[in-house]
């Protein structure tokens, strides 16, 4: 596949993103937009120089020129348009959080299995190199052995629909808290014992701010924040015997800083190459469809299913529901 062909359903922001994550990219390129509103598809596609624009999605799935369609709809919709793409044989890349639920998610993936087609979660920070480069410098021991982590992700979104509603899956913790539990996950693994948490709901019923302690079986700890009513520094750090590893932005690596005995050793920046970020997905999906793979290892189907049921007990507890449920 010398370039893959992408078609975007949704033209919101983060669609926008993956345009221009693509626009100077020679192996990977957005031929198709469709959105509900063909007015809507042609401004994007006039934006961006798209050849292709559709004013619904079943005309974007049908087309036999794209290779891979993204998903970059709200939360809500992410079920019905990634089982859309699916009933067309169309390899998917899910936006996340990848559906309202776990439920949604174990069907759609048992879907995808079941038709033989490659399908995957759009967590930019799974895909990106300096991700790999955290655990990378854990494994060295350069830290010595690492015991507590620290994420706190927030941004000042109290009034954004997607926050505030209900039927679009709202709340802070499928829309930030999630890339703070992937923070987590990618460093400290998945064998949680216990999880103490603290939430503030708003007055749509809608979690606008958490806490979330996790405790890990190997005795390692995190302590994880996210919320949608305060800016803050967006830091993930991974703390260990000798030393500890700050990155800047959980959700977007910008730069790692290595410190042993309290004095920096290491500092890495991104990649000069980078475009925004959203690139690194799409180049995974390429050679996992190059592969013949089902699945990315860096987002490995169980792992979505498994954060998804992380966040449906999460919202449980603090009596957070949507219509889908």
């Amino acid at each position: 596949m010398e370039k893959i062909r992408v078609g975007i359903i949704g033209a919101g922001w983060i669609a926008h993103k993956m345009a221009q994550a693509l626009a100077p990219l020679t192996n990977a390129e957005v031929i198709a937009i469709a959105s509900r509103s063909k007015e809507k598809a042609d401004e994007f596609a006039d934006e961006y120089g798209i050849e292709k624009r559709f004013g619904s999605y079943e005309e974007l799935v049908d087309d036999k020129d794209v290779d891979l369609v993204y998903i970059a709809t709200p939360h809500s919709h992410h079920y019905p348009h990634a089982k859309l793409a699916l009933e067309h044989n169309k390899p998917v890349l899910v936006e996340k959080a990848f559906t309202a639920n776990a439920r949604e998610a174990k069907e759609l993936i048992e879907m995808a299995h079941a038709k033989g087609v490659f399908i995957t979660e759009a967590i930019w920070t799974r895909y990106m190199p300096l991700s790999h480069k955290v655990k990378e410098l854990m494994e060295s021991g350069i830290i010595g052995e690492p015991r507590i982590l620290t994420a706190t992700l927030c941004y000042m979104m109290e009034n954004k629909e997607r926050i505030v509603r209900p039927e679009l899956c709202g709340g802070a913790l499928l829309d930030l808290g999630v890339y703070v539990l992937n923070f987590a996950r990618m460093y400290f693994g998945t064998d949680i014992v216990r999880t103490v948490t603290n939430v503030h709901l708003g007055p749509t019923g809608m979690d606008l701010m958490e806490s979330i302690s996790l405790s890990f079986a190997d005795g390692k700890m995190a302590n994880l924040q996210s919320g949608a009513l305060t800016l803050n520094d967006r830091q993930g750090i991974v703390s260990g015997t000798d030393g500890y590893i700050r990155v800047d932005n959980v959700n977007c690596p910008e730069l790692i800083e290595v410190y042993r005995n309290y004095e920096l050793v290491e500092r890495i920046e991104r990649p000069a190459e980078m475009v925004n970020g959203y690139e690194y997905q799409v180049l995974e999906c390429k050679r996992c469809l190059e592969e013949g793979l089902l699945e990315s290892p860096m987002m490995p189907h169980a792992e979505t299913i498994s954060i998804m049921e992380q966040m449906d007990s999460l919202r449980e507890e603090w009596g957070v529901h949507y219509p889908m449920d």
